[in-house]
């Protein structure tokens, strides 16, 4: 008994509206494209891009000077009772008519503003975001692809070290090496968590050179004189790097909620630098009475989180060849449409050549 694999007209004139989309375009512009049209990523790309701007602008960056009216660490009178927000909404959300007032966010018990705090904490939790994945993406590829391209007891060696690594629970080694590295800076702080955050990026790689040193364009450059170098940096990695980016995108995404997990639990930055974290930490006994001290850190490290997840999600999507986006009604009724005229057309055509030959055959 044969089954049929035609595919369902459905599916077929799917397949040649993405193609006729694509037709012409090199695998980056694809790439670029596919990412571009999801609308997830491009909302997170846009949240993020724009806290990150709020955050460098709002309070400076190292000597130069913000164009917010507070420091960090600049004391002031508490306006409101209890540091309340001086932030108040519009009437048709119930409160007494839009206004930010001099301290939005609120103010701590001493004074400082929670808004300039928690834009030094936005900056801290980035960079040490950005630190963790370079240093993982580093140790990572290097130790994935010399296991993956060289085998045998490279790969042991490299393999059984990570497993080591894998075992101890991540929370765990990471507060002691907050503990270490934390009070420190916190730029020795990522990096030192980012030299235990490779382990799951190694294997990833791993197993992508050793699917890629199979294939014919590998055997074509050994032939052609290519070092083991080359072969690595210039033919498998280029090929590895859709998957590469995925995961190091998702990677940062959870490096800033173990810093914030660690910091919280005082493992990580301490005072005098600030990070959503440690803002957490410092305020936790005021949450029953003045929560909004907690509201503002919390709201940006699951918006920061989130914007990364959902551009990840769309690296991924844009980088696998197997997801196919839908095409609009629009789309597939013109495309029925033009398949049905050429299919008519067609009929015709077969008829008209039956109509000829059969004409000829009475004339014969």
């Amino acid at each position: 008994m044969s089954t049929s694999t035609t595919p369902q007209p459905e599916e077929r004139l799917e397949n040649a509206i993405e193609l006729q989309d694509v037709a012409g375009l090199s695998q980056g512009q694809i790439v670029r494209r596919r990412f571009f049209r999801h609308k997830g990523a491009m909302i997170g790309l846009a949240v993020l891009a724009l806290t990150a701007l709020l955050a460098l602008t709002s309070v400076g960056v190292g000597p130069v000077p913000g164009w917010w009216q507070w420091t960090p660490y600049e004391h002031g009178p508490v306006v409101n009772p209890g540091g309340a927000p001086t932030l108040s909404m519009p009437t048709w959300l119930g409160g007494d008519g839009f206004a930010i007032g001099a301290h939005p966010f609120g103010q701590d018990e001493i004074g400082r503003d929670i808004f300039a705090r928690v834009m030094a904490g936005v900056q801290t939790s980035l960079m040490v975001m950005v630190i963790i994945g370079g240093v993982a993406a580093l140790i990572g590829v290097a130790v994935g692809a010399a296991a993956g391209f060289f085998r045998g007891r490279v790969d042991t060696l490299l393999m059984r070290a990570t497993d080591l690594v894998i075992t101890i629970p991540t929370i765990v080694i990471g507060a002691v090496v907050g503990k270490l590295a934390g009070g420190v800076s916190g730029v020795v702080f990522a990096l030192a968590l980012g030299l235990i955050l490779w382990t799951t990026l190694a294997r990833l790689v791993r197993g992508e050179f050793l699917s890629l040193r199979e294939r014919e364009f590998v055997d074509a450059a050994r032939v052609a004189g290519a070092s083991d170098l080359r072969i690595i940096f210039k033919h498998i990695l280029p090929n590895a790097i859709g998957t590469l980016i995925v995961a190091v995108t998702l990677l940062m995404s959870s490096a800033i909620l173990l810093e914030t997990a660690l910091s919280y639990l005082g493992f990580g930055i301490v005072r005098p630098e600030i990070s959503l974290g440690q803002l957490i930490n410092e305020y936790q006994q005021a949450f029953s009475t003045r929560p909004w001290l907690f509201w503002w850190p919390g709201l940006f490290i699951v918006v920061i989180a989130l914007t990364i997840n959902f551009i990840g999600d769309g690296l991924r999507d844009a980088f696998d060849p197997r997801q196919k986006r839908i095409p609009s009604e629009r789309k597939m009724a013109q495309a029925m449409e033009a398949d049905s005229t050429a299919e008519r057309a067609r009929v015709s055509s077969v008829r008209g050549d039956q109509a000829t030959d059969t004409g000829s055959g009475s004339g014969t």
